[in-house]
């Protein structure tokens, strides 16, 4: 490298030397052509006359006497018939040859400049016609020597060279240091850290992130780096399962699970959030990822089958991204499946979405006392949505065999019976992510037989608790006319069977070895530093995590707060809680309300107890990633959730799975889907003040051998009942379906 780059600073130094010099010579040349210019015309004025009189004698004075105060080689004059009547003397020698040059000036009347070489030597020779009454009566010749300019030039060419080598060998000095300090260490870190990673430990990181240069190489490597573990770990942990004789689903397994199940046949996934978003900082396009728990699960599926996911497109650069089509592959760094994009107008994306399914359905299925509205305009976005929705799936899947298709949530109940009534040969499922409520909270919907019949077009319903499919099929069994059989869980209407089957979502993992870095080794000196970030000091921490909705009790979790503090006062500048809720919805008047309820309770409640250096109540109203997030769960003595109705929460379940000290306690509302699973949590009901304050007594006082027996239980749970496990469950019973049989099944 060293040899090239010297190799290349003296082509460089010779070139431009060589620029240098040729423009030097170019200069030189045009000044002294334009020096004998001037000088003839300044000559012209006293020669003309004297010729006109044929004064030769004084012409060869005038001659000599001008030879001797001008630095010119020398001055001849011709007659009309070229013939040389005065010229400096020793000249005669430069004259021969020159005839001809001479005659052709007189002839043509035009002046002559032009160099050449005379006895050797370069000189520069101008002719200027001289007149008189008649015409052209002569001519006059100026000669310069011009050998100045060829060695000015050859001084030029050596100083040139030699300062531009020197100036371009310091340059390529002070670039190998740059290059041995800003790139050769950081790839030689990178080298380092793969290498390790290779051998099966964990280094530093490369360091080619901090450069601009090297960003794409990062984003490469980072992600073979990234690959490499998880490949690592995931043989390690198959190892560790073969064994213990474990049976615990991990990705890979998942993949290799619903590879035998599906036996060739594609899958399609459908929901309202995208996996991939596509969105402008500033003018720059960048992706991001939804916190979803559902990506996690069933991005290992499309990635097996090569499937497809069909979403709402709602990045404001969603459009730029996609082909034809409105299709890209994804993940971006590495492609595996598909996503394909759904168009929504304003209309309908306020219709169906945020009034059918979010002002209507979300307040239904969750008794949180807030009233459910529906309107007719929803109802027919909600219809249109689904239809088309429809309509895109059915494109997608034309010419496919036995197509396997996953609906996702609320939004979409229509969507079953709209499929496969175009592709019956289409195993269709439709996963219910909140809860189902009983038959006579459900008839309040208008429409609640459309949906109930759009939910039985699919071959089977998920929903998390098995008292939700319990509710489902009483209102079924109330509603539309059908054949429930409660042996089975499953529906027969129209000739069409539909199972009904509880699948408990869950999250990740237990075990959580991320590459994105590493977090602080003691929780209780992070607990500091993130108090010390709000300008609070405490020595107890509690953590909420959730959007701001009315189904999470968070306003009853602050009326708790309260309670403890007036209870307790001895945890008076000793216990903090900090609520973390992110924006959710908030131009739907009620969440809009919300947010401000929420804030002014909290002012309220530390108003009422804060102290210079400490307050109860650390509110922070923004998004978090999950690993800020985790942070949080890793550094609290206990986490608090109270929601008032949900399906599952899986708030419960991360902070569970975020413990890998088996520290912390978990309060956890009765009124959760978690609750059923998570038996060793604090177990609370949101709407009783005082049983929230007492419960956050004991939790802080809890035996710390206690503590770690509940935490390791619930990881246990946690952990066996992961997010893979519950994709290969709903799988497994999608692809086991007989669909021929279904007409013959009561």
């Amino acid at each position: 490298m060293a040899f090239s780059l010297i190799v290349g600073v003296t082509v460089l130094s010779y070139l431009f030397a060589l620029f240098q010099v040729r423009a030097e010579k170019r200069g030189l040349r045009k000044e002294l052509t334009n020096r004998a210019e001037i000088l003839a015309e300044s000559l012209e004025g006293n020669v003309e006359p004297l010729l006109g009189k044929g004064s030769h004698r004084r012409l060869r004075t005038y001659v000599t006497e001008f030879a001797k105060r001008e630095p010119a080689t020398g001055i001849a004059i011709f007659d009309r018939a070229g013939n040389g009547v005065a010229k400096t003397p020793g000249l005669e020698i430069y004259l021969e040859g020159q005839q001809g040059t001479v005659s052709q000036v007189i002839s043509s009347n035009l002046s002559f400049s032009g160099f050449t070489t005379l006895n050797g030597k370069p000189t520069h020779l101008h002719v200027l016609p001289l007149h008189d009454e008649s015409g052209v009566a002569g001519a006059l010749a100026i000669f310069h020597d011009a050998s100045f300019i060829n060695a000015q030039a050859a001084r030029l060419w050596r100083d040139t060279f030699l300062r531009v080598l020197a100036q371009a060998a310091f340059i390529a000095l002070v670039t190998l240091l740059i290059i041995r300090w800003s790139i050769v260490g950081p790839i030689a870190r990178t080298a380092r850290w793969v290498r390790e990673l290779r051998v099966g430990k964990r280094g530093e990181r490369s360091g080619l992130e901090d450069e601009d240069l090297f960003k794409p190489l990062a984003q490469e490597v980072t992600h073979l780096a990234k690959s490499l573990e998880a490949a690592r770990a995931a043989a390690e942990e198959e190892a560790r399962l073969r064994e213990s004789a474990d049976s615990l689903w991990t990705p890979e397994r998942l993949r290799l699970h619903v590879r035998s199940k599906l036996g060739g046949r594609p899958f399609f996934v459908v929901s309202n959030r995208e996996p991939y978003m596509h969105v402008y900082r500033g003018k720059v396009v960048e992706v991001t990822v939804p916190a979803s728990g559902l990506v996690t699960a069933l991005e290992p599926i499309l990635r097996t089958c090569q499937g497809t996911w069909l979403a709402h497109g709602s990045g404001d650069a969603d459009r730029e991204s996609v082909d034809e089509r409105d299709c890209l592959r994804v993940p971006p760094d590495d492609p595996q499946y598909t996503l394909k994009r759904v168009w929504l107008t304003k209309e309908e994306e306020e219709g169906y979405y945020f009034g059918f399914a979010n002002e209507g359905l979300w307040p239904l299925c969750h008794i949180a006392h807030t009233r459910p509205i529906f309107r007719a305009r929803d109802w027919k976005y909600y219809q249109a949505v689904n239809q088309k929705f429809a309509q895109a799936l059915v494109e997608e899947m034309e010419g496919v065999e036995e197509p396997v298709v996953l609906v996702q949530d609320y939004h979409f109940a229509l969507l079953p019976r709209l499929v496969k009534e175009k592709l019956p040969h289409a195993r269709v499922a439709i996963f219910w992510h909140i809860p189902w409520p009983n038959p006579e909270a459900f008839s309040i919907c208008p429409w609640q037989r459309d949906l109930l019949d759009g939910l039985l077009g699919a071959d089977l319903v998920g929903f998390h608790l098995q008292s939700h499919c319990n509710n489902f099929l009483e209102t079924v069994d109330r509603t539309l006319e059908s054949r429930v059989n409660w042996e089975r869980f499953s529906v027969e209407r129209g000739g069409h069977l539909t199972e009904v089957r509880p699948f408990p979502i869950s999250v990740a993992s237990g075990d959580t070895g991320e590459l994105e870095g590493s977090l602080p080794s003691s929780p209780y000196l992070d607990r500091a530093a993130l108090l010390k970030d709000h300008g609070v000091e405490a020595t107890f921490m509690g953590i909420g995590v959730d959007r701001v909705d009315y189904t999470k009790g968070i306003l009853e979790r602050f009326h708790g707060i309260e309670r403890f503090m007036e209870k307790y006062p001895a945890y008076h500048g000793q216990f903090t809680f900090v609520q973390i809720g992110a924006p959710s919805r908030a131009h739907i008047k009620r969440y809009h309300d919300l947010l401000g309820e929420v804030e002014a309770e909290a002012d309220r409640i530390n108003w009422r107890f804060q102290t210079a250096h400490w307050k109860p109540i650390v509110y922070l109203n923004r998004h978090h990633n999950h690993q800020e997030i985790r942070r949080y769960y890793r550094a609290a003595d206990l986490c608090l959730v109270t929601s008032l109705h949900d399906g599952m929460n899986l708030v419960a379940k991360e902070f569970v799975a975020a413990r890998d000290d088996d520290q912390g306690v978990l309060i956890l509302s009765q009124f959760t889907g978690a609750s059923s699973e998570l038996r060793d949590a604090v177990l609370v009901n949101p709407y009783d003040t005082e049983q929230l304050a007492d419960a956050l007594y004991y939790s802080l006082g809890m035996d710390p051998v206690d503590r770690s027996a509940r935490m390791h239980r619930m990881r246990k749970v946690v952990k066996e009942f992961n997010i893979y496990r519950w994709a290969a469950e709903l799988v497994t019973e999608l692809c086991e379906i007989r669909l021929e049989t279904h007409a013959e099944v009561t």
